[in-house]
């Protein structure tokens, strides 16, 4: 029987809506090159209400947002613009340093409307922590189904088929759908491989998942996935990073004082706006919400 050591989320309420974060956690800080794991939803955000992440920074790593249900305006200080909807990626490579703001789509403020996704981060791996930043979207991605099964590549090569988004790492990433009495093998070949379940029901050679928590699987072992119910399951992971990764607030770095640096340049307004969202920023806290140090 398979091994699995599971993380359970850390819930924030939103209000509208809770966002799980599962990494960085005190016991694990990544699982191959992911190194921040937010799954939000699902949940409807009331008519008036919309979500609203105002311009903040990134450095030395790359986000990758994933949707179920719904949509959200993306633009960052290099000019970039997408509506984010369920099928499509959006991998924005921070490196150096970018700005972005995610806020609801302005012609849906008067109704009630869907959220339901996911927000990861990427470590960028050693000598491409401050590579210039870039932005690009993919809905052309490679999906895999038979009668009871379907999975959508998001980064990778994962049964027999690669997704074109951009990989600094080695690096696996899908959504896969089970129906009832669906199941499928899950590919031994990364380093490091977690799934996390989020909706309906699944197992892991027999174990039962928790719903919205990260179980690590055991490296290099053949596992499948299956599913009595029909379930939504999330596969993650990669290369194993050798250099450790610290994480303060929306900065990753190998080296301290360069986030330090990252701090003291979003202080001082530094970093470069974003085109059509200048008015507003969130301002550094003085105890963030994510601190693997």
């Amino acid at each position: 029987m398979t091994s699995l050591a599971t993380i359970h989320p850390v819930t924030h309420d939103l209000g509208a809506f809770q966002v799980r974060r599962v990494l960085p956690s005190r016991g694990r800080i990544m699982v191959g090159p992911f190194i921040f794991v937010d799954q939000f939803g699902p949940a409807v955000i009331p008519a008036g209400q919309a979500m609203d992440v105002r311009p903040h920074p990134h450095i030395g790593l790359a986000t990758v947002t994933w949707l179920f249900e719904g949509a959200i305006d993306h633009r960052d200080s290099l000019g970039s613009f997408a509506t984010i909807r369920p099928g499509q990626v959006n991998l924005m490579t921070a490196g150096q340093g970018i700005v972005h703001s995610e806020r609801g789509l302005p012609a849906e403020l008067d109704q009630p409307k869907p959220i339901y996704g996911m927000q990861t981060w990427l470590a960028l791996p050693d000598g491409q922590e401050d590579i210039a930043p870039a932005f690009e979207s993919h809905a052309d991605l490679p999906l895999i189904e038979d009668n009871c099964a379907s999975a959508r590549v998001i980064m990778g090569s994962l049964w027999g088929k690669r997704a074109a988004t951009t990989c600094h790492a080695e690096t696996i990433y899908a959504e896969i759908v089970l129906a009832p009495g669906g199941s499928i093998p899950i590919d031994a070949e990364a380093d490091e491989r977690a799934v996390m379940l989020v909706g309906g029901q699944a197992s892991v050679d027999g174990q039962p998942l928790e719903l919205y928590s990260l179980a690590v699987l055991a490296p290099g072992a053949a596992i499948r996935l299956d599913s009595a119910v029909g379930g939504r399951v999330m596969l993650l992971g990669g290369e194993a990073f050798r250099t450790p990764r610290h994480v303060w607030w929306n900065f990753v770095h190998s080296s301290r004082e360069r986030i330090n640096q990252a701090k003291a340049d979003w202080t001082a307004g530094c970093f470069p706006k974003v085109p059509g969202d200048e008015a507003e920023f969130i301002p550094i806290p003085d105890v963030p919400l994510t601190n693997s140090d």
